[in-house]
This record gives C-alpha cells, sequence and structure tokens, in this order.
C-alpha cells in the first residue's frame, strides 16, 4: 500500500511544477507578444519616416522639373534611393506608385518649363497633385497594418 504522506508530497510537488510552468509560460508568451508590438510600432515609424522623406524629395524635384530643363541629380539620386529602401520594407504597391512618381518627374524634365501662371493654373486644376496616388497607397498599407495589429 501507498503512504498517505507520499501522495500528498508528490501532489504538493506536481502542484508546485505546475504553477511553476504555466507561470513561466505565461511570462514567456507577454514577453513575446511585448516584443512583437515593440518592433511591429518600430517598423510602422521606420516606413513613416521613408515615406515622408520620399513625399519631400519628390515634391521638391517636381517643382524643380517645373521650372527647369536641367535635372536635379542629387534631387533625383536621393528620390530612388529612398525607392530601394522600399523595396526593402514596402509592398509592392507602394514600390510601384513610387517609381510611377519617380517616372513622371524624369518626364517633367524633357517638358517646356511652366511659367507662374501655368502652375498656378495646375493647382486650380489639381494637376499638380503628383502624389496622390502614392499617398492612397501608402493609407491603405497603414489601415491594413493597423487592423492586423488590433
Amino acid at each position: 500500500m501507498v503512504d498517505a504522506s507520499l501522495i500528498s508530497g508528490f501532489a504538493a510537488l506536481a502542484g508546485a511544477a505546475i504553477g511553476g510552468l504555466t507561470s513561466a509560460t505565461t511570462a514567456w508568451f507577454t514577453q513575446r507578444a511585448m516584443a512583437q508590438t515593440q518592433w511591429s510600432a518600430s517598423e510602422n515609424l521606420r516606413r513613416q519616416d521613408i515615406y515622408r522623406d520620399f513625399i519631400e524629395i519628390a515634391s521638391k524635384c517636381y517643382i524643380d522639373a517645373l521650372q527647369h530643363e536641367n535635372p536635379d541629380v542629387s534631387g533625383l539620386v536621393g528620390l530612388y534611393a529612398k525607392i530601394s529602401r522600399m523595396r526593402v520594407m514596402s509592398s509592392t504597391r507602394i514600390v510601384e506608385k513610387a517609381e510611377q512618381v519617380a517616372q513622371k518627374i524624369l518626364d517633367t524634365y524633357t517638358e517646356p518649363d511652366k511659367s507662374f501662371v501655368e502652375m498656378r493654373s495646375m493647382v486650380k486644376d489639381h494637376a499638380v497633385d503628383l502624389l496622390h496616388d502614392f499617398s492612397k497607397a501608402c493609407r491603405l498599407e497603414y489601415e491594413q497594418y493597423r487592423s492586423r495589429q488590433l
């Protein structure tokens, strides 16, 4: 026959082991979830920084292209550097829209320079909104990302 004190001792040890394992498992899952949340937030901020920088550079290059026939080479190099960074971390749709923006800027350099009156008319007709599709794609990506996080 098994001694009752052995059974209660074994039950106490088993209970302590199960409690310790449960506690360790809970801590591991909590730590993993926190690390994943921090990584996601960091990744989102990196994307936002790249998109913001791209929009600023593209805007400056486009205005330069509207006013001059000689390209701003350093601006264009910066623009393509941002596109390359997007290829690493963004969706194909974002990269395609960014490449379309860059192509439009390059094409604009081959067109005749625009006067202030012509640019004013373009603004009124919303023809200057070169970044509309790119911005829209970024917003869609952000909303999809956010919905996955919630």
